[in-house]
């Protein structure tokens, strides 16, 4: 059995908060101190914290015609990538006040590729970069008709210019660790839907 972690959020001592950053995203340092292994308390040490918040990533599935649908967007993050900055990415959106994760889910699927699923999956939560962020990420996996699907997406007044394919699920994850798809989210989400495929083409599809 995996015990609990020895300690919590209570055995962190935030001396002093100071915002330095804030525009789209924001930026903070910390001066903090907190309880260690050995016993006692660490000196006061500063960090920088990336303030990002929640987010949702969805990884769209046709179990019917055994397709899944990726898209592909320029990323800032990605412009040194021999590649490109063109990455192909999942479905993922911000957490908004007051919206669940599921409801930021369906609503990035219609934004970003004008699909509604007839059937969402919880898959898992996990922290993209916890040494230096604050973000979550939930992941689902929304099952959709690919069949027709294709075109290009997003909400124009946020810059968004994403294409969505639809691709053979073979071919995806013959693909799935040559770097073709490069980022956590995606990886985690297809590297599940490799793992639940065949019951979810078994219960849900033809």
């Amino acid at each position: 059995m995996i015990k609990k972690p020895e300690f919590n959020r209570d055995d962190v001592e935030i001396v002093q908060r100071e915002e330095l950053y804030k525009r789209f995203f924001r930026v903070e340092k910390l001066v903090l101190r907190h309880k260690l292994f050995k016993g006692g308390w660490s000196k006061d040490m500063s960090r920088e914290l990336f303030v990002r918040g929640d987010a949702v990533a969805v990884v769209v599935y046709d179990p019917v015609h055994d397709l899944i649908g990726m898209i592909e967007q320029f990323r800032v993050g990605a412009m040194g990538e021999e590649a490109g900055p063109w990455c192909y990415e999942v479905v993922a959106g911000m957490v908004e006040t007051g919206e669940s994760a599921e409801e930021v889910a369906r609503r990035e699927l219609l934004e970003e590729a004008s699909l509604e699923p007839y059937y969402m999956e919880y898959i898992c939560n996990f922290l993209s970069s916890p040494g230096g962020s604050d973000e979550k990420l939930y992941l689902f996996c929304g099952l959709c008709d690919l069949s027709q699907a294709g075109g290009v997406h997003g909400v124009p007044d946020e810059h968004e210019d994403i294409r969505l394919h639809s691709f053979a699920a073979d071919d995806v994850f013959a693909e799935l660790l040559n770097g073709r798809f490069n980022n956590a989210a995606a990886l985690i989400c297809l590297q599940w839907l490799q793992m639940n495929r065949a019951r979810l083409r078994k219960d849900r599809g033809a």
